[in-house]
């Protein structure tokens, strides 16, 4: 009891610390080591750290994935497709703010990182929004609301983490989540629309000099050539290469997502004729990112978890759950929700919740894909709402706001959709 007990009080200095900003990473492998100690087994959190660091599914998934985001940028083919999605789109009056949501929605499943596609999106988008008299708060807002396309990406790192712990194909779980993912864009972009229309922001008067930034966001497009259509190919090939195999579509050939990212790789150095050396360079850069920030995110939860559950605290926790399965339904969303909003990010929660309590879903009446697809867009809800968000201040500094200004934008949209994961998806 003595050892719960500590480990409980260990758990909400972990959150404190995490509230406040302290190094993800450190608190959590701090507060592992920590637990396993005071439970009389210290090595169990190296353990934990060594299995989890040569995760090979997660690993190669989420490295290569990040390495082909890398290439992309690179080549600048992210900014092709962004200039073709977004043509046209002024003449579209109010419905330009779920328009944007939705070019945001759709490049992000192609380039899965919030603040790089907020940049590459936003410098264009944010801009021409404003022109078009939409307040500069709001066009920040449709940016980051559709960040949360970056779920479908099958290289993003949780749906390989959960993928990975209920020993689903990866695009099986991406088909599943799919659907309950597109709806909460939906939300999101309806309910920001309302929220410009009742506060009166469609009709927004620019300071001077808005519309020549508007011009700078579009005057170095390329000409539309060929070559243009082709590089807006190469951001979704590897989504596509993906989708077909998991469809049968290659017969007995299967693809998988390192494979699909090293295709689209090459491809764009085909169609850009870039530096082999340069681009390949990139490619690696990302994948030590990734392993770096994401997996080191990972590897920390690891710790954390096996933490925890050598002090008892997981398996009492689960005993709560199963005799009390409404929690897991508000735990599970509320929970990540909130450390999302409040942090910043929600990875570390929901990496935590999604390693220590989903696998254990159906003791108390869940599925394991059912419950922890509805933590990991609990989080990215959180996320989008919280002005600290990377993804937040980059739209902020391009619409010329404060992030505050864009999360109480993004608040109702946030707020509505994780009660419809709460009450209609668990």
């Amino acid at each position: 009891m003595l050892t719960i007990t500590l480990g409980i009080l260990v758990l909400i200095a972990t959150i404190v610390l995490l509230v406040r900003r302290y190094d993800t990473r450190t608190t959590l492998i701090g507060a592992g080591i920590i637990l396993c100690i005071l439970s009389l087994s210290p090595m169990n959190a190296f353990s934990a750290f060594s299995d989890r660091m040569s995760t090979s599914g997660l690993i190669e998934s989420i490295c290569s994935s990040m390495g082909f985001a890398y290439v992309m940028k690179y080549t600048r083919c992210d900014l092709a497709l962004v200039h073709l999605l977004t043509r046209g789109l002024s003449k579209l009056g109010f419905l330009l703010i779920p328009a944007a949501v939705a070019v945001t929605f759709v490049v992000c499943i192609a380039i899965p990182s919030a603040a790089g596609v907020s940049a590459a999106v936003g410098a264009t988008l944010i801009p021409l929004l404003i022109a078009a008299r939409i307040h500069p708060a709001i066009a920040g807002g449709t940016v980051l609301s559709g960040t949360l396309g970056a779920y479908l990406n099958p290289g993003v790192a949780h749906n390989a983490f959960i993928a990975n712990i209920s020993k689903t194909p990866l695009m099986d779980f991406v088909f599943y989540h799919a659907p309950i993912t597109i709806i909460c864009g939906v939300i999101c972009a309806i309910c920001l629309t309302l929220v410009a229309i009742f506060a009166k922001e469609l009709n927004y008067q620019p300071p001077e000099g808005a519309e020549s930034v508007a011009k700078q966001g579009t005057e170095h497009q390329e000409i539309r050539d060929l070559r243009f259509y082709l590089k807006t190919i190469a951001p979704f090939l590897p989504v596509v290469l993906l989708v077909a195999a998991g469809l049968g579509w290659f017969g007995n050939t299967k693809v998988n997502v390192p494979a699909a990212m090293i295709i689209g790789s090459i491809y764009a150095l085909l169609i850009t004729r870039s530096t082999p050396s340069e681009l390949t360079k990139s490619f690696f850069d990302g994948m030590g990112s990734s392993y770096a920030n994401i997996m080191g995110i990972i590897i920390a939860a690891a710790v954390f978890i096996e933490g925890l559950s050598a002090a008892g605290v997981i398996k009492g926790f689960i005993q709560l759950l199963t005799s009390y399965p409404e929690f897991a339904r508000w735990g599970g969303t509320l929970g990540p929700f909130f450390m999302g909003l409040i942090t910043g990010t929600g990875d570390a929660t929901a990496f935590a919740f999604n390693e220590a309590v989903t696998p254990h879903a159906s003791s108390f009446g869940y599925e394991v894909n059912n419950l922890g697809a509805g933590v990991m867009l609990a989080s990215a809800l959180g996320r989008n709402m919280s002005p600290l968000a990377g993804a937040a201040i980059v739209c902020a500094g391009l619409a010329g706001v404060n992030p505050v200004e864009i999360a109480k934008r993004t608040a109702p949209g946030a707020i509505a959709a994780v009660l419809f994961i709460a009450i209609f998806f668990l």
